[in-house]
């Protein structure tokens, strides 16, 4: 428009040509089916040439009197709407774009008012201070429409499947053990349930088919040097949202002084929301504002970027602070799962965090990010050196009654059970950390890759583990003063491992090898036992001349009596040890059996003239079913007792 300031038509037959093609202009803007491109020319020459009649009519006394009608007719949409109760968007569609046409008018106005070539001209700037003032009224008005859309349709969610998380209970260190149990066998693979609960996906975050009228406000506010506003308003609307759906996934906003001071119970279970949050946030929520923000904005320069970092600003903070908090406390052993689901969840979301935030001043989130990845894969390294020195430092003043599996082993063979659902993370971060493992690895013999799973980083950690979980059993074993108990305590304990291990998929990274090898251990400490316990029993029913038929008997009755009670000794002392496994328990059982009622059977059928004598006390029936009473953790007695 500049080129017209100093070149305004002064010939009669120059402002016939203007008056024609002011009227030509007037005529096309009527047409149907134009373009927003040509209506906004024609909206511009239109306006242009009321400029020009203005300023000759002004040089002629006449003033701005078009220019003045037809804010006058705007002035009258705009003002209308401010004593209505009702919101412009709520009503007819027809209404929001002539309220929309009536800013536009406003706007091109002080264009042309602004262009004008008059110096001086009171009544240009009277003009110029009122359609200005009726257009900030109207941007008011455009950005209380924008809140009311966005908050009215707004669209609700719930996270996919939320109701699955991880129920895995944690396996918790503690002195005393005692709340240590084994865990069924299906619980371990609890936290893989939900695998794809969380996969990218985008969401309307407001209804689809309001965003046209979101847009037509962006454009208009921005046209009219209310970019700013706009964002400002939008943005509160869209961080609030943020905030409110934060709440439902129970995330508070906790400080870093917070974290700290907190209980392993609840830390654990913040721990966890954490986990799940930062993949719902990232990957379906965060992903669906950077869409809608480049929907509403991708046209307005950087102004979409800015946007949305502005409303996930907070949020993001808070997330990172709570892993950062986590990353600083102390690193005992209960924490590495907890750290290794944490670490897991923000690798796969490094990626998504890289994209979302990929602009320059979103680089603050992309570095503290992967800042704070490094630190939880130090934590959780840290964690698991805590879990190998509590197994080495932990002692015992007294020994494990009755010979049972220990809550030590319980608590290291539950914990490295879940150790295989984390293998990819754990053979990372252990790749570099040395490992005591006196044994060389063994390669076995199903396979080329369990031989794999067998030579890789986290099976020589777990080797390692369990041999100074075995050792520590050893010094433990060694608090009995019955050597009989001790070979009990380590048959229990070492086949409790061996099951644990051919239970799961520890198999396919500790190997046949080592199972064959334990297996042959807790079978010799069985052995031991029943030489301990049985062989000087069973010796007293040795026939001490072959060749004779039959014992004196006033011998077979000092026999008889020396295996009553040595046998009642036994039982009573035996009633109260514990073999928890049946079938262990059952296999010694019979083995037991095998030698005691074979014997028994023999010494007293070599003395039949005997057997009725007041001085056998049992049977070989009654030793039989006396022998099923042992490892049950039920003391009994014998004593004063006849024949069952």
């Amino acid at each position: 428009m500049d080129e017209f300031q100093s070149s305004n038509p002064t010939n009669e037959g120059d402002l016939h040509v203007v008056a024609a093609a002011h009227h030509i202009v007037k005529a096309l803007e009527t047409t149907k089916n134009l373009s927003d491109n040509l209506r906004k020319i024609l909206i511009d020459l239109d306006v242009h040439f009321s400029m020009i009649t203005s300023n000759i009519d002004s040089k002629g006394g006449r003033g701005f009197v078009d220019v003045e009608e037809r804010l006058k007719q705007a002035e009258r949409k705009v003002v209308s709407w401010e004593s209505d109760g009702m919101m412009i968007w709520d009503s007819r569609p027809r209404e929001a774009s002539e309220y929309l046409e009536a800013v536009d008018e406003i706007q091109t106005l002080i264009d042309g008012l602004r262009g004008l070539s008059v110096t001086e001209n009171r009544k240009q700037k009277e003009l110029l201070h009122r359609a200005a003032s009726v257009l900030q009224m109207a941007m008011s008005r455009l950005e209380e429409e924008l809140i009311h859309i966005l908050v009215q349709h707004r669209q609700q969610f719930e996270p996919k499947n939320m109701s699955s998380r991880s129920t895995r209970r944690d396996v918790v260190y503690d002195e005393s053990f005692v709340s240590v149990e084994d865990e069924p066998a299906e619980e371990t693979s609890s936290r893989n349930c939900n695998s794809d609960e969380s996969d990218e996906y985008i969401v309307d975050l407001v209804h689809a088919h309001v965003i046209p009228d979101i847009k037509s406000i962006a454009k208009v506010m921005f046209a009219s040097d209310y970019g700013q506003e706009f964002c400002e308003a939008f943005i509160g609307v869209q961080k609030e949202a943020l905030e409110q759906y934060f709440a439902i996934l129970e995330m508070g906003k906790l400080s870093i002084e917070d974290v700290l001071k907190m209980e392993w119970t609840s830390m654990s279970s913040e721990m966890n929301k954490w986990t799940w949050s930062m993949k719902i946030i990232f990957q379906v929520y965060l992903a669906s504002e950077k869409w809608l923000c480049d929907q509403l904005l991708g046209d307005f320069g950087s102004f979409n970027s800015f946007c949305f970092l502005e409303i996930s600003k907070a949020t993001i903070l808070c997330l990172l602070n709570f892993g950062e908090a986590i990353a600083m406390g102390p690193h005992q052993p209960e924490k590495l799962f907890r750290f290794l689901d944490m670490y897991e969840t923000l690798t796969d979301l490094l990626l998504d965090i890289d994209t979302l935030f990929s602009e320059e001043a979103g680089s603050f989130v992309r570095i503290g990010f992967h800042e704070l990845l490094e630190r939880l894969g130090d934590s959780a390294k840290a964690a698991f050196k805590a879990f190998g020195a509590a197994i080495s430092s932990n002692g015992s003043l007294y020994p494990f009654p009755g010979g049972g599996v220990h809550p030590l082993n319980k608590y290291v063979m539950n914990y490295i059970r879940m150790f295989p659902e984390y293998s990819n993370t754990l053979n990372l971060l252990l790749k570099d950390q040395h490992a005591d493992v006196a044994n060389p690895v063994t390669k076995p013999d199903y396979g080329q890759n369990v031989s794999l799973s067998t030579s890789c980083p986290m099976a020589c950690h777990l080797r390692s583990i369990t041999s100074s979980l075995e050792s520590n059993l050893h010094k433990k074993s060694k608090l009995y003063k019955d050597e009989a108990l001790r070979h009990i305590f380590l048959t229990n304990n070492i086949h409790y491992m061996v099951q644990k291990v051919k239970g799961s998929e520890l198999r396919l990274f500790f190997g046949d090898e080592w199972i064959r090898k334990h297996n042959a251990k807790f079978q010799q400490h069985a052995m031991n036992y029943e030489r301990a316990t049985w062989s000087s029993v069973v010796f007293l029913l040795k026939d001490d001349n072959p060749g004779s038929s039959s014992k004196s008997k006033s011998t077979f009755k000092e026999r008889c009596k020396g295996f009553n009670v040595a046998f009642e000794e036994v039982y009573k002392s035996q009633t109260s040890w514990c073999i928890p496994d049946p079938q262990l328990r059952e296999d010694l059982r019979i083995s037991t059996s095998l030698k005691v009622v074979h014997a028994y059977r023999t010494f007293l059928g070599r003395n039949p003239t005997h057997v009725d004598d007041k001085c056998v006390k049992h049977t070989v029936e009654d030793v039989e079913k006396l022998l099923l009473d042992l490892f049950e953790a039920s003391p009994r007695s014998l004593r004063n007792s006849r024949r069952w």
